[in-house]
């Protein structure tokens, strides 16, 4: 399924990345995921310089989380909230919904990723990309819907779903058996997690957020088309501690590729902002059409593959879809209720 070779991807990683997008985010609520380092970090730091009302530092670590609150507190004058997320646990998911309910959420950045390269199952039961990249992240998703409607109902404006994906995703295999069936299942699967299938774990992972962004905005009632934009974004290579539990050789031509294409998480951040706030930072009938389902890249919405545009990518993605709504609605139960009200 790889449409871009290594040439295009050279070509992006040194266009010039435009200035960080803003706006005023006054009387606003913004989370996002994995925000004690990295991508996630930087990106609040460029939230909080806009003023929102709530800014949510969702950290698996209290410890870390508090660290990059003061950090952030210090860069940018701005007093961040701190919350813990483990998308490890579904419980730590659920628990962290059920403290935000009834409050509205204008902004949910779905930053927060494990890379690994051997299989590790959670104590839930699936291996640990596949719960924390996917599964966890559609959970909190569907958690947070009647957060956002509230948000955009409240303040006239339709609140925005960001899910942090990757280039890594074109490199993603998913053909022959593999896309038939319960995708998730087969992948979380000890005995199909070989080592050849788990060195593009990360890859496949990628692409089941572009699937959910999309499907996620197909799925809208028309009743909340216009409260609600998902969308995708792929920050880029950037210079963060992702591949810190790889193996040492991969890192070490990570370091490489780092060294010679890589961006700085300042600037990969840049992207996870015109995702939330694109095309330019206002609100108007000229937002959905482009952003809603979108790809975003280089601040551009770009076509995501040729597959995932495919018939045969469809019918991936829409098998996936709703093979991650039987299985989170087993994990928690309102999830069905909350697709009845606000999805198709």
């Amino acid at each position: 399924m790889v449409r871009h070779g290594f040439l295009p991807f050279v070509i992006a990683q040194y266009t010039p990345i435009d200035p960080v997008l803003t706006t005023d985010l006054s009387g606003k609520s913004v989370i996002v995921t994995g925000a004690n380092t990295g991508l996630g970090l930087e990106a609040a730091k460029h939230f909080a310089r806009m003023g929102p009302a709530r800014l949510i530092l969702a950290c698996r670590s209290e410890a870390r989380g508090k660290v990059a609150a003061e950090e952030l507190a210090i860069e940018t004058s701005y007093n961040a909230e701190v919350q813990l997320l483990d998308l490890s646990s579904f419980d730590s998911v659920k628990s962290f919904a059920k403290r935000l309910e009834g409050e509205p959420i204008d902004i949910y950045v779905a930053n927060a990723a494990v890379a690994l390269m051997e299989y590790v199952s959670t104590q839930d039961g699936w291996e640990q990309c596949v719960q924390v990249n996917h599964l966890s992240t559609a959970l909190l998703s569907f958690l947070l819907l009647p957060n956002l409607v509230k948000a955009s109902s409240l303040h006239g404006s339709s609140s925005r779903v960001v899910i942090v994906s990757s280039g890594a995703a074109f490199a993603s295999s998913f053909d022959g058996e593999l896309a038939k069936g319960n995708v998730l299942a087969k992948l979380s699967d000890q005995e199909h997690s070989t080592s050849e299938m788990m060195a593009h774990r990360y890859a496949d992972t990628k692409l089941l957020n572009i699937f959910f962004a999309r499907a996620f905005a197909h799925h809208l009632s028309p009743s909340f088309a216009s409260s609600i934009i998902p969308n995708s974004v792929n920050p880029g290579l950037c210079i963060t501690d992702l591949s810190r539990n790889v193996p040492l050789l991969f890192r070490i031509r990570l370091k490489m590729l780092h060294f010679l294409l890589g961006h700085t998480a300042e600037q990969g951040s840049r992207q996870l902002v015109w995702a939330a706030l694109g095309p330019d930072g206002q609100e108007g009938p000229h937002v959905k059409p482009l952003m809603s389902g979108a790809y975003v890249a280089l601040a551009q919405v770009k076509q995501p593959s040729d597959f995932v545009t495919s018939k045969a990518g469809w019918e991936l993605q829409e098998n996936i879809w709703n093979e991650t709504i039987d299985i989170l609605s087993k994990i928690e139960p309102s999830v069905r209720s909350i697709i009845s009200q606000y999805l198709d």
